[in-house]
């Protein structure tokens, strides 16, 4: 044998040794994720955001003073989603065609959907929305009677008839937007080029990362340390990428998806009243309901 066929021999049967090392990682994660997914079911977390859309329906004076903020985040959204279908969604359908055949037309939409809501969540976090979803998630949180956790973290007065008004806050901003989760979604991106469960296990694996990061803001109330944190999100794995799974799955809604930045604050705060509310032992989950008239 050539020393030629031997230095290709050699190089092949590495190449196979990747293949096969990347196969098995893969294997292994989707078993992990379909297990925690399925612990994500029945802990019932990802109706959370749906609760959040509910909640602030039957609440506008939360959200009254971030009106002018939703009106630009949805014509930014607007613009970029009619700019991604015009300009990317027919050479990706393309590109798709030698993967999923007929069926890339279909295939390319979700894909399409991600890529303009990693756009816009870059764009609405860094200049538009910045805090306002922080804000949105004390002022539930005061609704729900936990103004004493709020007020480590925001001012909050007393206006007419008891009504609670939050103003400025007193503790260092969260971090707005996170390279670390922009980096997972770009990676992860080509999962949506499998139709239906390639999207599933995107929203699942993204979810189960980006979820915990929903109660940043209750865990610096609380004053946690990362290690607390960190344990704490442990005992609640499956709950936590459900609820991710669920807001990132709104996010990707076209032209409305802004306004899920604020109602999954809004439904991560209701959870939180109900975290709070086990670790207090209080009999009524979500504490005694007070009055909270706007946002400064």
């Amino acid at each position: 044998m050539s020393l030629r066929s031997k230095t290709q021999g050699m190089v092949s049967g590495m190449v196979q040794r990747q293949v096969n090392k990347a196969a098995s990682q893969l294997q292994d994660e989707v078993k992990k994720t379909a297990s925690v997914a399925a612990e994500g079911a029945q802990s019932g977390a990802y109706l959370y955001p749906l609760r959040g859309i509910y909640f602030l329906v039957r609440h506008p004076k939360l959200y009254e003073r971030l009106k002018g903020v939703v009106y630009k985040a949805i014509i930014t959204s607007v613009c970029v989603v009619v700019a991604m279908f015009v300009l990317t969604y027919l050479p990706q359908v393309a590109m798709l065609a030698v993967i999923t055949g007929p069926l890339a037309f279909l295939a390319a939409i979700p894909l399409v959907l991600v890529e303009s809501w990693l756009i816009l969540n870059f764009i609405n976090k860094t200049f538009i929305i910045g805090s306002a979803s922080e804000k949105i998630f004390d002022a539930v949180l005061a609704e729900r009677g936990y103004t004493d956790l709020v007020s480590k973290g925001r001012q909050v007065k007393v206006g007419p008839k008891g009504r609670k008004i939050l103003g400025k806050a007193i503790m260092k901003p969260l971090k707005r937007f996170s390279t670390e989760n922009l980096v997972r979604y770009i990676i992860t991106l080509p999962l949506n080029f499998i139709p239906a469960l390639g999207t599933v296990f995107f929203l699942l694996y993204n979810g189960q990362h980006t979820g915990p990061s929903y109660h940043d803001r209750y865990f610096q109330l609380k004053g946690m340390s990362s290690q607390e944190t960190e344990e704490f999100v442990k005992a609640r794995k499956g709950a936590y990428t459900s609820f991710g799974a669920a807001s990132l799955a709104l996010g990707l809604i076209p032209v409305i998806s802004p306004l899920f930045s604020y109602t999954n604050a809004a439904g991560a705060a209701l959870w939180a009243a109900e975290l709070e509310a086990e670790q207090r032992g209080t009999t009524t989950k979500g504490g005694k309901d007070e009055e909270v008239e706007q946002v400064e």
